[in-house]
């Protein structure tokens, strides 16, 4: 009861607002279509209230975008931090004000904007600030992000799986993906 408690106090501290999801594909006779337009409902909140909203993954490179109405919502896996082995992980993150994640490194490539607000990404040994507009291209760096402003940040991260470093404890993709059906 008590961490349901904190996740909800948390939870006011960001208004959170899923991102209009539009997915498009192509019908059985290759005519190019939008398959999906609703908001991205697949959510998980921390609980320092941070909501963490799945757009889309894969679970192979080069990814499957064959033609049909009759898709995997690739959006509606359940995922942990890292993408499926061999594949990518789309997310949109709000981070509350003044909250902190713990230390960690994904054997992946990272692209991250900053959708709104500040936000400051520490690393071993320095630390850089990133703002709405900034873009990131982090390969698979020990960090944590810290949001020590008065109001949300919201960024977006493709992560895409990488050859192993060989350095500390990742959270790998292989010990966190799970598909929706299990």
């Amino acid at each position: 009861m008590m961490a349901a408690t904190k996740i909800r106090e948390a939870a006011r501290l960001t208004d959170h607002h899923p991102p209009r999801r539009i997915v498009t594909g192509h019908d059985e006779n290759n005519v190019a279509m939008v398959l999906i337009d609703a908001p991205a409902d697949n959510t998980r909140r921390a609980a320092d209230g941070r909501a963490s909203t799945l757009i889309w993954c894969t679970d192979a490179l080069p990814a499957d975008i064959a033609a049909g109405v009759d898709i995997e919502d690739m959006g509606a896996r359940k995922l942990g931090t890292a993408p499926p082995a061999d594949g990518s992980r789309f997310a949109v993150i709000e981070f509350t004000p003044r909250s902190v994640t713990p230390m960690h490194r994904t054997e992946t490539i990272d692209y991250v904007i900053c959708i709104s607000g500040e936000i400051d990404m520490q690393m071993d040994q320095s630390t850089v600030t990133l703002r709405a507009g900034d873009v990131m291209v982090q390969r698979g760096t020990n960090h944590a992000w810290a949001n020590r402003g008065d109001q949300p940040a919201k960024l977006a991260f493709v992560l895409i799986d990488a050859k192993p470093l060989g350095l500390g404890q990742p959270v790998t993709g292989a010990q966190t993906a799970r598909s929706s059906s299990n």
